[in-house]
C-alpha cells in the first residue's frame, strides 16, 4: 500500500501594512498660510481705514506746489559748515556702525547653532538679540541724551546698540552656514575651541561680516536724520533746526545732502563688497591647506618622518592686483575708523559724569506712568500698527514689478535692469522722516503722510530684495520652459515666481518689522502715530511716560518679531 505524503501547506505570509507614500500634510504650514491671509487682510483693512486713496493725494497737489515754491532755490550753507556737518554726521555713523560690529561678534558666536556653548547660552544671546532690535534707538537717543548731553557719544551708543540687534542676527546666520569641514579637521588636529573659531570658522565669514556692517552703514546714515530731531548733531540736527523755523530752503538742501551721501555710501559699499567676494575662495583654500597640513602631522606622528623637502609648499595667496585691491580697502577702512573716532566728537570725560548720575538718570525713567492719556497712548498705538501694515502693502504693489524689472533674468535687457536699479538706489537713499516731512506738507499732519512715506521708502529697501530673490533662482527651470516655446510671461510665472515665493513672503515679513519700527519714528514730524507723544513727553521732561510709550512699542515689535521669525521657520522648511 502506497501511502501519500501530503506537501506541506505554504504558509501565509502576512503583508506589511500599508504605508503611506506621500508626506503628511504638516498643521503648521497651514496655520502659516491662514495667518499670511490675516496678515493681508489687516493691511488691506488698516489701508482703508487710514482712507488712503489717489484722490488724497490729488487734493494735495495744491500744497506740493506752494510747498515746492517755498523751497526752492535751495539755500546750502557754506563749504566749510556743510564739510562740517557732513564730516560729524559719517564720523558719529562709522562709530556707531563700529560699535555694533564689535559687539556683535560675540554675541553672534554664543547665538549660532554650531559655535554656541550650550542651550542656554544660545537662548540668552538670541535674546539679546531680539531686544536690541525691539527698542526703538531714538528711545535710547532719548534715554543717553538725558545721561551724556549733546556731543556725538549719545548718536554713537544709540545707533551702535541698537544696530546690534540687526548684525547680530545676520552675523549667527552666517556662522551657522559655514562649511563645517575645516573647522571639523581642526578639531581632529586637537586645536582647541577658540583655534577652530579663528582658523576654521573667521575666514570663512570675514566677507559676510563686512558686508552686513556696510549694509547697516548705509542704514545708521539715514537713521541719523532721524536722531539729530532728539539732539544728536550733524546734518540731521540742522535739518530738524531749519524745518523748525519753517526755514525750507535751508532744510531741503541738506536733506538733498544726506541724499547725495547715501548713494555714495551704497556705491562705495557695493564696490568694497565685490570686491570682498573673492577673499573668501581664497581663504577657504589657505584653511584647507593648513587643516590638511595639520591632519598630516598627527596621522604621521608614529611613522619615521620622510626626509624635509628643500621648500616648503606655499600656503599663502600670491601678491596678485586682485590682492593689492582688496589690501588697500583694509588700510583705507581703518584710516576711516581712525578719523571718524577723532571727527565725532566723543569725550570720555562724559563717561564719568555718566557713571556718577547712572542711578539717578534711570529712576527718572522709572516707575511707567500713563499721564492721564492711556486711552490716547493705547489708540495711538493702533494707529502707528496701521501705518506699518498700509505702508508694507503699499511698498510690496510697488516694489514687486520693480523689483522684477530689476533683475536680470527677468528684464527685457540689461539696460532695463540697470534703469531700475538705478530707481530702487534713488528711493534707497532718500531718508523716510524726508519723505515724512514732504508727505505732511502735502496731505497735512496725520497717519496718511506716515502711510506714504513709508510706502515710498519701502520700495527702496523691498524691491533690492526681491530682485536679488529673483536673480538666486534655479535657471534650469526657466530655460526648459523656454525650450518648449513658453514666452517670457508663462517662463516668469511658471518658473521663477514659485520658486522666489517664500523668500517674498519673508521679504515683506522683514518689511513690516522694519516699518512698525520706522511708524514710531514718524510720529516725530507730525505724521501719525505713537511718536509724537513720546517727543512731546521727552520735551516735557515726562520720562514716566516716556518709558510707558517704549514698553508699548517694545511689547508690539516683539510680537511682530516673534510671529516674522516662526513664519520664516515654517517657510523654510516647506
Amino acid at each position: 500500500m502506497t501511502t501519500t505524503v501530503e506537501a506541506p501547506r505554504a504558509r501565509r505570509v502576512k503583508s506589511p501594512p500599508h504605508r503611506r507614500t506621500l508626506a503628511r500634510p504638516q498643521p503648521e504650514g497651514a496655520i502659516a498660510a491662514l495667518v499670511v491671509l490675516a496678515l493681508l487682510g489687516s493691511a488691506v483693512w488698516a489701508f482703508s481705514a487710514l482712507r488712503l486713496n489717489v484722490a488724497t493725494i490729488v487734493d494735495g497737489f495744491g500744497n506740493a506746489v506752494d510747498f515746492a515754491s517755498r523751497t526752492l532755490p535751495l539755500d546750502f550753507p557754506s563749504i566749510g559748515e556743510l564739510l562740517s556737518l557732513s564730516g560729524q554726521t559719517l564720523a558719529i555713523v562709522v562709530c556707531a556702525t563700529l560699535v555694533a560690529s564689535l559687539l556683535s561678534m560675540p554675541i553672534a558666536v554664543l547665538a549660532a547653532r554650531n559655535t554656541a556653548l550650550g542651550s542656554t547660552s544660545r537662548f540668552g544671546a538670541r535674546v539679546l538679540i531680539v531686544v536690541a532690535r525691539a527698542v526703538p534707538d531714538v528711545v535710547l537717543a532719548i534715554v543717553f541724551f538725558r545721561m551724556f548731553g549733546f556731543g556725538g557719544l549719545t548718536g554713537v551708543l544709540a545707533m551702535g546698540l541698537h544696530s546690534t540687534g540687526m548684525i547680530g542676527k545676520l552675523y549667527a546666520d552666517a556662522i551657522e552656514q559655514v562649511d563645517e569641514g575645516p573647522r571639523t579637521a581642526i578639531r581632529a588636529a586637537g586645536g582647541t575651541r577658540l583655534q577652530q573659531l579663528v582658523s576654521g570658522v573667521l575666514p570663512q565669514v570675514v566677507p559676510s561680516f563686512v558686508a552686513t556692517s556696510l549694509h547697516r552703514l548705509d542704514i545708521n546714515l539715514r537713521v541719523s536724520v532721524v536722531l539729530g530731531f532728539v539732539g544728536v548733531g550733524g546734518l540731521g540736527k540742522a535739518i530738524a533746526d531749519s524745518l523748525r523755523t519753517l526755514d525750507y530752503q535751508r532744510g531741503m538742501a541738506l536733506a538733498s545732502v544726506v541724499f547725495l551721501l547715501c548713494v555714495l555710501v551704497e556705491i562705495v559699499s557695493g564696490s568694497i563688497r565685490q570686491a570682498l567676494l573673492g577673499v573668501r575662495e581664497e581663504r577657504r583654500g589657505v584653511v584647507a591647506a593648513l587643516t590638511r597640513r595639520a591632519v598630516v602631522r598627527k596621522s604621521s606622528s608614529a611613522v619615521p618622518k620622510p626626509a624635509r623637502p628643500s621648500a616648503a609648499p606655499r600656503i599663502s595667496p600670491p601678491w596678485t592686483a586682485g590682492r593689492l585691491r582688496r589690501t588697500g580697502y583694509w588700510l583705507l577702512t581703518a584710516l576711516i575708523v581712525v578719523a571718524s573716532i577723532w571727527g565725532a566728537d566723543i569725550s570720555f570725560a562724559q563717561f564719568e559724569r555718566a557713571v556718577s548720575g547712572f542711578g539717578p538718570t534711570l529712576g527718572l525713567f522709572w516707575p511707567p506712568e500713563t499721564g492721564g492719556i492711556l486711552d490716547e497712548l493705547l489708540g495711538e498705538l493702533l494707529v502707528t500698527i496701521q501705518i506699518a501694515l498700509a505702508a508694507t502693502l503699499i511698498g510690496a504693489v510697488l516694489a514687486l514689478p520693480i523689483g522684477a524689472l530689476a533683475a536680470d533674468n527677468v528684464a527685457p535687457n540689461p539696460a532695463v535692469a540697470k534703469f531700475f536699479r538705478g530707481v530702487v538706489l534713488a528711493v534707497r537713499g532718500v531718508p523716510e522722516l524726508v519723505l515724512a516731512i514732504v508727505f505732511v506738507v502735502i496731505t497735512g499732519l496725520g497717519a496718511v503722510a506716515g502711510a506714504l512715506a513709508l510706502g515710498v521708502g519701502s520700495v527702496g529697501l523691498l524691491g533690492k530684495l526681491v530682485a536679488d530673490s529673483l536673480e538666486e533662482v534655479d535657471r534650469g527651470r526657466e530655460q526648459a520652459l523656454r525650450a518648449t516655446g513658453a514666452n517670457r510671461l508663462q517662463v516668469f510665472f511658471a518658473a521663477t515666481v514659485p520658486q522666489a515665493a517664500p523668500a517674498f513672503v519673508a521679504h515683506v515679513l522683514y518689511q513690516l518689522d522694519t516699518n512698525l519700527r520706522s511708524a514710531t519714528l514718524l510720529g516725530l514730524v507730525g505724521a501719525g502715530g505713537i511718536g509724537y507723544y513720546l517727543l512731546n513727553a521727552s520735551r516735557v521732561l515726562d520720562f514716566g511716560v516716556v518709558t510707558t510709550v517704549l514698553l508699548l512699542t517694545f511689547a508690539t515689535v516683539l510680537l511682530v518679531e516673534l510671529l516674522a521669525v516662526w513664519l520664516r521657520r515654517v517657510l523654510r522648511g516647506s
